[in-house]
């Protein structure tokens, strides 16, 4: 059973996501909370597997909010949900460790996919957005760590799907077959040593390639 924390000022949409959650038959809600420090107290005494955060939060937003929560209770999940399209805003919510950013137009499609995609160790940015970055971000920039056996192809389709893309998705963008790059990718992580989903998204945040976007 997985146990969600929600933080929202807004009613309707605290009772939209009631709903969602509701309609897991493996989800539970801990708690609702409509203020930062409320959700703050709430997250720290239920220990929750993931909180669903609002980044407007009143008195405490929520990029500050999933930064004391990192600091206070690590083993919870952020996924925060906004309105906000613009890449800076999710550069400044995974430099706060959120693991999750889903707009509130389509949370109806992504929201349980982001969810399970946490739980499991993964990131998962919305749809909107990972293809904002890939097409903001220069193509192969400084992804190669020092020393690192990664060729400079390997980094970047590594990097694609510590954010999230699938293989056919970096595929299309890189004008390659899904079979090259699942190649790419098992060599990669091959010569890293990266054995789960968790530590692939733990090495590529170390890299800093989950906030140099």
């Amino acid at each position: 059973m997985t146990r969600l924390v929600l933080a929202d000022d807004h009613p309707i949409v605290l009772a939209g996501l009631r709903n969602l959650i509701e309609s897991e038959g493996d989800f539970e809600l801990a708690g609702e909370a409509t203020n930062g420090p409320a959700a703050l107290k709430l997250i720290c005494e239920t220990s929750p597997d993931v909180a669903l955060i609002d980044i407007s939060l009143p008195e405490l937003n929520g990029i500050m909010l999933s930064r004391r929560v990192m600091q206070t209770c690590p083993s919870v999940r952020v996924v925060i949900l906004t309105m906000h399209e613009d890449r800076a805003y999710a550069k400044q919510a995974l430099a706060a460790g959120v693991r999750g950013y889903v707009l509130k137009r389509s949370a109806a499609e992504n929201l349980i996919p982001a969810i399970r995609a946490v739980v499991t160790g993964g990131l998962y940015l919305d749809p909107s957005i990972r293809t904002r970055i890939f097409d903001d971000a220069p193509k192969s920039a400084g992804l190669l760590p020092v020393g690192s056996q990664l060729t400079e192809r390997e980094a970047e389709v590594l990097k694609l799907v510590a954010l999230g893309f699938t293989s056919k998705e970096i595929a299309y963008r890189l004008e390659v077959s899904a079979k090259t790059i699942e190649t790419y990718k098992a060599r990669a992580v091959e010569k890293l040593g990266l054995t789960t989903r968790a530590s692939l998204v733990s090495y590529a945040a170390g890299q800093g390639w989950l906030t140099n976007i």
